[in-house]
């Protein structure tokens, strides 16, 4: 029988065969199945490692079974598999909203030991960020949390940074960041037909990044740029092309920002380890991409 919030048989079936095979060396390794329910449960929680309930086993198997596979990039890869899967049928819509969300961290997640390693100094980092992405702001210790969502509300990309980051200096690293394999020969997919984006990234810099690329740009101009063109009279120029209809279509990466804080370890971090936190929400984003349709 499966649990609340546990992975059904058919998404099992999907991601079951990717995981990483016993070799024969050492003990005998726990069920996998039951471990990824484990991790699944206490990122749904936000409870502590060890208030684990004994039916997913030992507390510690499962989280050095987490860790370990945050550090040799399988979370990564078991999420870029059902993209690749979904790409390949024509599911992903690449029209792509861009924003961002800010989240508390937990007083836990301040402290991490000096010497661990920073998001920048992994080996081979995904996603680079300066420190442990936390910083501090009127409401204390804070990660935002960037994403690009396609047309459907599912993540694409991810990218954390400290809470007072500003959207704009983040909004290439987030379409850098987004890479989808093709089953056949051919490069990766990392161009979307679209983006859109709120004001926060209405600079000219990405508006001509995005024209440069050959990526339709749907970003509203901020009211001061509108008031120094037109101040300016002739010389101003004309103002950047807007959809404001298809701008209507922003609101799927907010509901994709909010069935992600479903899982109560995302909408709190409590991760010291900005990797670690990173690794919850691509588990939690692999999530929301099995229970698609």
């Amino acid at each position: 029988m499966v649990g609340r919030g546990e992975l059904t048989d058919v998404a099992w079936e999907r991601i079951g065969p990717l995981l990483p095979r016993v070799d024969g060396r050492g003990r005998p390794w726990r069920d996998h199945r039951q471990v990824v329910n484990g991790v699944l449960w206490r990122l749904r929680t936000g409870a502590p490692w060890r208030d684990l309930p004994e039916r997913y086993g030992p507390w510690q198997t499962v989280y050095e079974r987490f860790a370990r596979w945050e550090m040799d990039g399988t979370w990564a890869k078991l999420l870029e598999h059902v993209q690749v899967k979904d790409d390949a049928v024509g599911a992903v819509e690449w029209t792509v909203s861009v924003d961002s969300t800010i989240n508390r961290a937990h007083q836990h997640a301040a402290g991490a030991a000096k010497g661990a390693p920073a998001q920048d100094e992994l080996e081979d980092p995904p996603h680079p960020t300066p420190g442990q992405a936390l910083g501090r702001s009127r409401g204390g210790l804070t990660t935002k949390v960037h994403l690009a969502a396609d047309g459907r509300g599912l993540p694409l990309a991810i990218v954390v940074t400290p809470g007072h980051v500003n959207d704009s200096t983040v909004f290439d690293t987030v379409l850098d960041a987004m890479r989808v394999p093709r089953l056949s020969a051919g490069r990766p997919r990392r161009r979307p037909e679209t983006v859109i984006a709120d004001k926060a990234c209405a600079s000219r810099a990405i508006r001509t990044g995005l024209r440069r690329r050959g990526i339709r740009a749907v970003i509203p101009e901020r009211s001061d740029q509108i008031a120094n063109r037109q101040r300016r009279g002739p010389v101003g120029g004309r103002p950047p092309a807007f959809d404001a209809e298809r701008y209507k279509a922003r609101n799927v990466v907010e509901r994709c920002f909010s069935r992600l804080k479903q899982f109560r370890a995302v909408a709190t971090r409590f991760d010291k380890l900005a990797a670690r936190y990173l690794a919850g929400l691509r588990l939690a984003s692999l999530v929301l991409w099995l229970r698609e349709p």
